[in-house]
Protein backbone atom coordinates (compact mmCIF):
# COMPACT_ATOMS: atom_id res chain seq x y z
CA UNK A 1 0.00 0.00 0.00
CA UNK A 2 2.82 2.32 0.85
CA UNK A 3 4.60 1.47 -2.41
CA UNK A 4 1.45 2.26 -4.40
CA UNK A 5 1.03 5.53 -2.55
CA UNK A 6 4.62 6.45 -3.28
CA UNK A 7 4.24 5.65 -6.98
CA UNK A 8 1.06 7.71 -7.19
CA UNK A 9 2.77 10.61 -5.46
CA UNK A 10 5.67 10.43 -7.92
CA UNK A 11 3.35 10.34 -10.98
CA UNK A 12 1.36 13.28 -9.62
CA UNK A 13 4.49 15.31 -9.09
CA UNK A 14 5.69 14.48 -12.59
CA UNK A 15 2.40 15.58 -14.15
CA UNK A 16 2.50 18.84 -12.23
CA UNK A 17 6.07 19.41 -13.38
CA UNK A 18 5.18 18.73 -17.02
CA UNK A 19 2.24 21.11 -16.80
CA UNK A 20 4.43 23.75 -15.20
CA UNK A 21 7.05 23.77 -18.03
CA UNK A 22 4.73 25.21 -20.77
CA UNK A 23 3.48 27.76 -18.31
CA UNK A 24 7.01 28.81 -17.59
CA UNK A 25 7.82 29.01 -21.29
CA UNK A 26 4.73 31.07 -21.90
CA UNK A 27 5.75 33.39 -19.10
CA UNK A 28 9.26 33.74 -20.51
CA UNK A 29 7.90 34.35 -24.02
CA UNK A 30 5.54 36.99 -22.69
CA UNK A 31 8.40 38.70 -20.96
CA UNK A 32 10.48 38.49 -24.14
CA UNK A 33 7.70 39.85 -26.35
CA UNK A 34 7.09 42.62 -23.87
CA UNK A 35 10.78 43.52 -23.89
CA UNK A 36 10.87 43.47 -27.70
CA UNK A 37 7.76 45.63 -27.90
CA UNK A 38 9.27 48.10 -25.45
CA UNK A 39 12.49 48.16 -27.48
CA UNK A 40 10.55 48.62 -30.75
CA UNK A 41 8.55 51.40 -29.16
CA UNK A 42 11.70 53.10 -28.02
CA UNK A 43 13.19 52.71 -31.53
CA UNK A 44 10.02 54.11 -33.11
CA UNK A 45 10.07 57.06 -30.74
CA UNK A 46 13.74 57.64 -31.56
CA UNK A 47 13.03 57.47 -35.32
CA UNK A 48 10.15 59.88 -34.94
CA UNK A 49 12.49 62.34 -33.32
CA UNK A 50 14.82 62.40 -36.38
CA UNK A 51 13.80 65.48 -38.45
CA UNK A 52 13.22 65.27 -42.19
CA UNK A 53 15.30 67.24 -44.69
CA UNK A 54 12.43 69.65 -45.18
CA UNK A 55 12.12 70.21 -41.43
CA UNK A 56 15.86 70.89 -41.22
CA UNK A 57 15.58 73.49 -44.00
CA UNK A 58 12.55 75.11 -42.38
CA UNK A 59 14.36 75.31 -39.05
CA UNK A 60 17.45 76.80 -40.69
CA UNK A 61 15.49 79.29 -42.79
CA UNK A 62 17.04 77.99 -46.02
CA UNK A 63 14.69 77.72 -48.99
CA UNK A 64 15.37 75.53 -52.03
CA UNK A 65 13.26 75.64 -55.18
CA UNK A 66 13.36 75.93 -58.95
CA UNK A 67 11.83 74.63 -62.15
CA UNK A 68 12.40 72.63 -65.34
CA UNK A 69 11.30 74.19 -68.63
CA UNK A 70 11.02 72.20 -71.88
CA UNK A 71 9.36 73.00 -75.19
CA UNK A 72 8.76 72.29 -78.86
CA UNK A 73 9.00 75.26 -81.22
CA UNK A 74 8.03 75.67 -84.88
CA UNK A 75 8.71 78.59 -87.24
CA UNK A 76 6.79 78.69 -90.52
CA UNK A 77 9.65 80.59 -92.18
CA UNK A 78 12.08 77.85 -91.22
CA UNK A 79 14.44 80.49 -89.80
CA UNK A 80 14.51 82.75 -86.73
CA UNK A 81 16.82 85.53 -87.91
CA UNK A 82 16.58 88.80 -89.75
CA UNK A 83 18.25 89.10 -93.16
CA UNK A 84 21.45 90.39 -91.54
CA UNK A 85 21.73 87.29 -89.32
CA UNK A 86 20.50 88.99 -86.12
CA UNK A 87 18.21 86.75 -84.04
CA UNK A 88 14.62 87.96 -84.07
CA UNK A 89 13.63 86.03 -80.95
CA UNK A 90 14.99 86.06 -77.40
CA UNK A 91 15.05 82.38 -76.42
CA UNK A 92 12.89 80.27 -78.77
CA UNK A 93 15.25 80.39 -81.74
CA UNK A 94 14.91 76.81 -83.03
CA UNK A 95 12.68 76.64 -86.10
CA UNK A 96 11.57 72.99 -85.71
CA UNK A 97 12.91 71.34 -82.57
CA UNK A 98 12.29 69.88 -79.14
CA UNK A 99 14.17 72.03 -76.62
CA UNK A 100 15.61 71.95 -73.12
CA UNK A 101 15.18 75.59 -72.23
CA UNK A 102 16.11 75.82 -68.59
CA UNK A 103 16.65 74.02 -65.31
CA UNK A 104 16.85 76.53 -62.49
CA UNK A 105 17.91 75.96 -58.88
CA UNK A 106 17.36 78.65 -56.26
CA UNK A 107 19.00 78.43 -52.83
CA UNK A 108 18.13 81.30 -50.52
CA UNK A 109 18.12 82.40 -46.92
CA UNK A 110 16.48 85.79 -46.45
CA UNK A 111 15.50 86.44 -42.82
CA UNK A 112 13.27 89.38 -41.97
CA UNK A 113 16.19 91.02 -40.18
CA UNK A 114 19.94 90.67 -40.56
CA UNK A 115 22.18 89.05 -43.16
CA UNK A 116 21.07 86.64 -45.87
CA UNK A 117 22.02 85.42 -49.30
CA UNK A 118 20.60 84.05 -52.56
CA UNK A 119 22.06 81.98 -55.40
CA UNK A 120 20.18 81.33 -58.65
CA UNK A 121 21.78 78.74 -60.96
CA UNK A 122 20.64 78.28 -64.58
CA UNK A 123 21.37 75.46 -67.02
CA UNK A 124 20.03 75.05 -70.56
CA UNK A 125 19.93 76.93 -73.83
CA UNK A 126 18.31 80.00 -72.22
CA UNK A 127 21.33 80.38 -69.93
CA UNK A 128 23.56 81.13 -72.95
CA UNK A 129 21.36 84.12 -73.83
CA UNK A 130 21.17 85.73 -70.39
CA UNK A 131 24.81 85.09 -69.37
CA UNK A 132 26.65 88.31 -68.60
CA UNK A 133 29.60 89.49 -70.65
CA UNK A 134 32.74 88.06 -69.09
CA UNK A 135 31.24 84.74 -67.98
CA UNK A 136 31.40 82.82 -71.28
CA UNK A 137 28.10 82.29 -73.06
CA UNK A 138 28.28 78.94 -74.81
CA UNK A 139 28.40 76.29 -72.07
CA UNK A 140 24.64 76.41 -71.28
CA UNK A 141 25.30 77.34 -67.64
CA UNK A 142 25.02 80.65 -65.83
CA UNK A 143 25.03 81.96 -62.29
CA UNK A 144 22.12 84.28 -62.91
CA UNK A 145 22.10 85.77 -59.42
CA UNK A 146 24.42 85.53 -56.41
CA UNK A 147 24.24 88.20 -53.75
CA UNK A 148 24.65 88.85 -50.04
CA UNK A 149 21.89 90.90 -48.45
CA UNK A 150 21.11 92.73 -45.25
CA UNK A 151 17.65 93.70 -43.98
CA UNK A 152 16.85 96.18 -41.24
CA UNK A 153 13.41 97.74 -40.84
CA UNK A 154 12.15 98.65 -44.29
CA UNK A 155 15.61 98.61 -45.88
CA UNK A 156 17.02 95.76 -47.98
CA UNK A 157 20.63 96.03 -49.21
CA UNK A 158 21.93 93.65 -51.92
CA UNK A 159 25.58 93.24 -52.89
CA UNK A 160 26.59 90.97 -55.79
CA UNK A 161 24.85 89.95 -59.00
CA UNK A 162 21.09 90.31 -59.42
CA UNK A 163 18.31 90.59 -62.02
CA UNK A 164 17.42 93.95 -63.56
CA UNK A 165 14.65 96.20 -62.27
CA UNK A 166 13.54 96.97 -65.83
CA UNK A 167 10.63 95.36 -67.66
CA UNK A 168 7.35 93.53 -67.07
CA UNK A 169 8.79 90.10 -67.90
CA UNK A 170 11.58 88.11 -66.23
CA UNK A 171 14.06 85.37 -67.10
CA UNK A 172 11.99 82.73 -65.24
CA UNK A 173 9.36 81.36 -67.63
CA UNK A 174 6.89 80.24 -64.89
CA UNK A 175 6.58 83.88 -63.76
CA UNK A 176 5.58 85.14 -67.23
CA UNK A 177 2.15 85.04 -68.81
CA UNK A 178 3.38 83.80 -72.21
CA UNK A 179 5.94 81.25 -73.38
CA UNK A 180 7.87 83.50 -75.80
CA UNK A 181 9.39 86.68 -74.42
CA UNK A 182 8.39 90.10 -75.64
CA UNK A 183 10.39 92.25 -78.04
CA UNK A 184 10.95 94.72 -75.19
CA UNK A 185 12.38 92.01 -72.94
CA UNK A 186 14.98 91.03 -75.50
CA UNK A 187 15.81 94.27 -77.28
CA UNK A 188 14.90 97.24 -75.05
CA UNK A 189 16.26 96.32 -71.60
CA UNK A 190 19.17 94.45 -69.91
CA UNK A 191 18.95 91.11 -68.06
CA UNK A 192 21.26 91.35 -65.01
CA UNK A 193 23.65 93.67 -63.15
CA UNK A 194 26.62 93.24 -60.82
CA UNK A 195 26.92 95.82 -58.07
CA UNK A 196 24.99 97.10 -55.03
CA UNK A 197 21.28 97.91 -54.67
CA UNK A 198 19.27 99.41 -51.81
CA UNK A 199 15.50 98.95 -51.64
CA UNK A 200 13.45 100.79 -49.02
CA UNK A 201 9.77 100.47 -48.06
CA UNK A 202 8.60 104.00 -47.27
CA UNK A 203 5.11 102.73 -46.45
CA UNK A 204 2.70 99.93 -47.32
CA UNK A 205 2.02 101.76 -50.59
CA UNK A 206 5.33 103.32 -51.63
CA UNK A 207 8.83 101.86 -52.05
CA UNK A 208 12.00 103.24 -53.63
CA UNK A 209 15.32 101.84 -54.75
CA UNK A 210 18.75 103.04 -55.84
CA UNK A 211 21.85 101.20 -56.99
CA UNK A 212 25.26 101.32 -58.62
CA UNK A 213 26.61 98.56 -60.86
CA UNK A 214 28.89 97.62 -63.75
CA UNK A 215 26.30 98.33 -66.44
CA UNK A 216 24.21 96.32 -68.90
CA UNK A 217 24.86 92.57 -68.50
CA UNK A 218 28.49 93.12 -67.49
CA UNK A 219 30.03 90.86 -64.87
CA UNK A 220 33.15 93.05 -64.97
CA UNK A 221 33.09 96.71 -65.84
CA UNK A 222 34.64 97.57 -69.22
CA UNK A 223 35.17 101.26 -68.36
CA UNK A 224 35.77 103.54 -65.37
CA UNK A 225 32.21 104.85 -65.12
CA UNK A 226 29.64 102.97 -63.03
CA UNK A 227 26.01 102.66 -63.94
CA UNK A 228 23.36 104.12 -61.64
CA UNK A 229 19.80 102.89 -61.27
CA UNK A 230 16.71 104.15 -59.46
CA UNK A 231 13.08 103.08 -59.06
CA UNK A 232 9.86 104.07 -57.35
CA UNK A 233 6.81 101.83 -56.91
CA UNK A 234 3.30 102.86 -55.92
CA UNK A 235 0.68 100.27 -54.90
CA UNK A 236 -2.35 101.98 -53.35
CA UNK A 237 -4.45 98.79 -53.49
CA UNK A 238 -4.55 95.22 -54.72
CA UNK A 239 -6.24 96.52 -57.88
CA UNK A 240 -3.61 98.97 -59.14
CA UNK A 241 0.18 99.28 -59.04
CA UNK A 242 2.71 101.43 -60.88
CA UNK A 243 6.50 101.21 -60.96
CA UNK A 244 8.96 103.46 -62.79
CA UNK A 245 12.62 102.53 -63.05
CA UNK A 246 15.54 104.01 -64.92
CA UNK A 247 19.27 103.71 -65.34
CA UNK A 248 22.19 105.55 -66.88
CA UNK A 249 25.52 104.00 -67.81
CA UNK A 250 28.41 104.21 -70.23
CA UNK A 251 28.10 101.48 -72.84
CA UNK A 252 29.46 100.56 -76.25
CA UNK A 253 27.77 102.28 -79.17
CA UNK A 254 28.35 101.93 -82.89
CA UNK A 255 31.31 104.33 -83.04
CA UNK A 256 32.64 104.12 -79.47
CA UNK A 257 31.43 104.24 -75.90
CA UNK A 258 28.81 106.75 -74.86
CA UNK A 259 26.12 107.37 -72.29
CA UNK A 260 23.14 105.00 -72.44
CA UNK A 261 19.88 106.02 -70.72
CA UNK A 262 16.77 103.94 -70.18
CA UNK A 263 13.38 104.67 -68.61
CA UNK A 264 10.94 101.80 -68.00
CA UNK A 265 7.40 101.85 -66.59
CA UNK A 266 5.04 99.01 -65.64
CA UNK A 267 1.34 99.36 -64.78
CA UNK A 268 -0.64 96.41 -63.37
CA UNK A 269 -4.43 96.40 -63.10
CA UNK A 270 -6.29 93.53 -61.42
CA UNK A 271 -9.76 94.24 -62.75
CA UNK A 272 -11.31 91.17 -61.10
CA UNK A 273 -10.05 88.02 -59.42
CA UNK A 274 -10.01 86.38 -62.86
CA UNK A 275 -8.99 89.24 -65.18
CA UNK A 276 -5.75 91.27 -65.06
CA UNK A 277 -3.94 93.70 -67.36
CA UNK A 278 -0.31 94.83 -67.62
CA UNK A 279 1.14 97.73 -69.64
CA UNK A 280 4.90 98.10 -70.10
CA UNK A 281 6.68 101.01 -71.79
CA UNK A 282 10.39 101.67 -72.53
CA UNK A 283 12.40 104.58 -73.89
CA UNK A 284 16.17 104.38 -74.44
CA UNK A 285 19.01 106.37 -75.96
CA UNK A 286 22.65 105.62 -76.77
CA UNK A 287 25.22 108.28 -77.58
CA UNK A 288 27.48 107.37 -80.53
CA UNK A 289 24.85 104.79 -81.43
CA UNK A 290 24.64 105.49 -85.16
CA UNK A 291 27.20 105.02 -87.90
CA UNK A 292 27.54 108.81 -88.07
CA UNK A 293 28.20 109.03 -84.33
CA UNK A 294 24.80 110.50 -83.46
CA UNK A 295 22.54 109.43 -80.58
CA UNK A 296 20.47 106.32 -81.29
CA UNK A 297 16.95 106.05 -79.90
CA UNK A 298 14.46 103.24 -79.33
CA UNK A 299 11.09 102.98 -77.64
CA UNK A 300 8.24 100.53 -77.33
CA UNK A 301 5.05 99.57 -75.56
CA UNK A 302 3.54 96.19 -74.71
CA UNK A 303 0.08 95.29 -73.39
CA UNK A 304 -0.97 92.07 -71.67
CA UNK A 305 -4.30 90.54 -70.65
CA UNK A 306 -4.71 87.36 -68.62
CA UNK A 307 -8.03 85.63 -67.87
CA UNK A 308 -8.17 82.78 -65.34
CA UNK A 309 -11.18 80.68 -66.41
CA UNK A 310 -10.72 78.13 -63.62
CA UNK A 311 -8.01 77.16 -61.16
CA UNK A 312 -6.46 75.10 -63.98
CA UNK A 313 -7.16 76.99 -67.21
CA UNK A 314 -6.14 80.51 -68.29
CA UNK A 315 -5.72 82.51 -71.51
CA UNK A 316 -3.06 85.20 -72.01
CA UNK A 317 -2.86 87.79 -74.79
CA UNK A 318 0.03 90.13 -75.63
CA UNK A 319 0.43 92.85 -78.24
CA UNK A 320 3.40 95.20 -78.64
CA UNK A 321 5.05 97.81 -80.78
CA UNK A 322 8.79 98.49 -80.92
CA UNK A 323 10.32 101.42 -82.80
CA UNK A 324 14.03 100.88 -83.34
CA UNK A 325 14.43 104.35 -84.77
CA UNK A 326 18.11 104.00 -85.67
CA UNK A 327 18.44 100.21 -85.81
CA UNK A 328 20.77 100.18 -82.80
CA UNK A 329 19.00 97.42 -80.85
CA UNK A 330 17.67 95.05 -83.54
CA UNK A 331 20.23 95.78 -86.24
CA UNK A 332 17.63 97.28 -88.59
CA UNK A 333 15.83 100.63 -88.61
CA UNK A 334 12.26 99.39 -88.31
CA UNK A 335 8.87 99.45 -86.66
CA UNK A 336 8.43 95.92 -85.32
CA UNK A 337 5.12 94.56 -84.00
CA UNK A 338 3.92 91.24 -82.59
CA UNK A 339 0.79 89.65 -81.15
CA UNK A 340 0.69 86.45 -79.10
CA UNK A 341 -2.01 84.18 -77.68
CA UNK A 342 -1.13 81.57 -75.03
CA UNK A 343 -3.45 78.91 -73.59
CA UNK A 344 -2.21 77.41 -70.32
CA UNK A 345 -3.37 74.36 -68.34
CA UNK A 346 -2.15 73.54 -64.82
CA UNK A 347 -3.14 69.97 -63.87
CA UNK A 348 -1.35 70.36 -60.52
CA UNK A 349 0.20 73.23 -58.58
CA UNK A 350 3.65 72.09 -59.75
CA UNK A 351 2.96 71.67 -63.48
CA UNK A 352 1.85 74.04 -66.25
CA UNK A 353 1.39 73.14 -69.91
CA UNK A 354 1.21 75.91 -72.52
CA UNK A 355 0.30 76.17 -76.17
CA UNK A 356 1.13 79.36 -78.07
CA UNK A 357 0.72 81.05 -81.43
CA UNK A 358 2.63 84.26 -82.30
CA UNK A 359 2.61 86.59 -85.31
CA UNK A 360 5.46 89.09 -85.88
CA UNK A 361 5.56 91.72 -88.60
CA UNK A 362 7.66 94.73 -89.58
CA UNK A 363 7.49 97.68 -91.95
CA UNK A 364 10.67 96.28 -93.53
CA UNK A 365 11.07 93.01 -95.43
CA UNK A 366 13.63 91.52 -93.07
CA UNK A 367 12.35 88.14 -91.80
CA UNK A 368 14.61 85.57 -93.44
CA UNK A 369 13.18 82.32 -94.80
CA UNK A 370 15.03 79.01 -95.06
CA UNK A 371 15.17 79.38 -98.88
CA UNK A 372 17.05 82.68 -98.57
CA UNK A 373 14.08 84.90 -99.44
CA UNK A 374 12.70 87.51 -97.03
CA UNK A 375 9.24 88.46 -95.75
CA UNK A 376 7.68 91.23 -93.70
CA UNK A 377 6.12 88.73 -91.27
CA UNK A 378 6.76 85.57 -89.31
CA UNK A 379 4.40 82.99 -87.74
CA UNK A 380 5.51 80.68 -84.94
CA UNK A 381 3.93 78.07 -82.67
CA UNK A 382 5.11 76.39 -79.48
CA UNK A 383 4.24 73.81 -76.85
CA UNK A 384 5.77 74.16 -73.39
CA UNK A 385 5.89 71.99 -70.25
CA UNK A 386 7.02 73.46 -66.91
CA UNK A 387 7.62 71.59 -63.65
CA UNK A 388 8.08 73.69 -60.51
CA UNK A 389 9.58 72.39 -57.28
Amino acid sequence: MMKRTGVLSFMLAALIGVATVPAAWIGLMALSVGAQAEEAGAHKTSAAQIPTFGEVLDASGIQIGGYIDTSYTYNANGNTTFNDGTANRVFDRESNSFNFNMAELVISKQPDEGFGGTVVLNAGTDADITASTGTGSSDQFDVQQAFVSYKAGGAHLMFGKFATLQGAEVIESPDNLNFSRSILFGYAIPFTHTGARLHYELSDMVSVGVGVNNGWDNLKDDNKQKAVEAMIAFSPSDVFSLSVQGMSSREAGSTGQGTRNLVDAVVTINATEELSFVINGDYGTQKKGTAAGATAKWWGIAGYANYQFTDQWRLALRAEYFNDKDGFRSGTTQKWKESTVTLAYAPTEHVELRGEFRHDWSDKQIFLKSDGLTKKSQNTGALEAIYKF
